[in-house]
């Protein structure tokens, strides 16, 4: 029997997977989490085989639970799925030695057939996913870059970013000058959304 770790903050979904998985006789939800701290909680008080992460979660996400999993317990194999299926997560997400992305329109056997395929040692990346992300190409951004611009996303002064990323405000409004030159935008605003856009932030 393969045991199941849910993670995803909509309800709905989380018991639609749940109900749909319960219905493969060598699958077994042995917990649900609908936070990315909670996720990790319960993955180290269950310990299960598969963890099945939403991308997008409160406290941490999807990317940033398997990363923790990955040296915390490293026999739980990490899936995520996503309805934003951005190039950049899906790096992210294989970087940090996530094996399964897949977007939330899988269907119920889709999934259960890529848990099983990873519980073998396997891995599956949804082939629309691995075609944009190739596409794309790679971030034109340094880390520190992304860092700053993702800390300016909501508008905050310089000085207040400065303070978030521990830097002096002039570099920081340096990094930020950068970033929105690499990315071809007008202002830090357009900057920011072009990188969500493409998963680099």
């Amino acid at each position: 029997m393969i045991s199941v770790l849910l993670a995803d903050d909509e309800n709905l979904i989380r018991s639609a997977l749940a109900a749909m998985l319960s219905l493969e006789d060598d699958l077994d939800v042995v917990a649900e989490a609908s936070r990315g701290d909670d996720a990790v909680a319960k993955a180290l008080a269950f310990r299960p085989d598969v963890a099945v992460l939403d991308l997008q979660m409160p406290e941490l996400d999807g990317v940033e639970v398997a990363a923790r999993l990955a040296k915390e317990l490293p026999s739980c194999r990490c899936i995520i799925v996503t309805s934003h299926a951005r190039p950049g997560y899906l790096k992210r997400a294989l970087s940090v030695g996530a094996k399964g992305f897949l977007p939330k329109t899988a269907t119920g056997s889709t999934l259960a057939e890529v848990i099983r395929k990873v519980v073998d040692g396997g891995r599956y990346v949804d082939p629309d996913l691995a075609a944009e992300a190739i596409s794309a190409g790679d971030s034109p951004l340094t880390p520190r870059e992304a860092d700053v611009l993702e800390a300016a996303a909501d508008g905050a002064a310089i000085e207040e970013v400065a303070r978030r990323v521990s830097l002096a405000a002039g570099t920081t409004r340096n990094y930020l000058s950068s970033a929105i030159a690499k990315l071809g935008a007008g202002n830090r605003y357009e900057a920011t959304q072009l990188a969500r856009q493409f998963g680099w932030i």
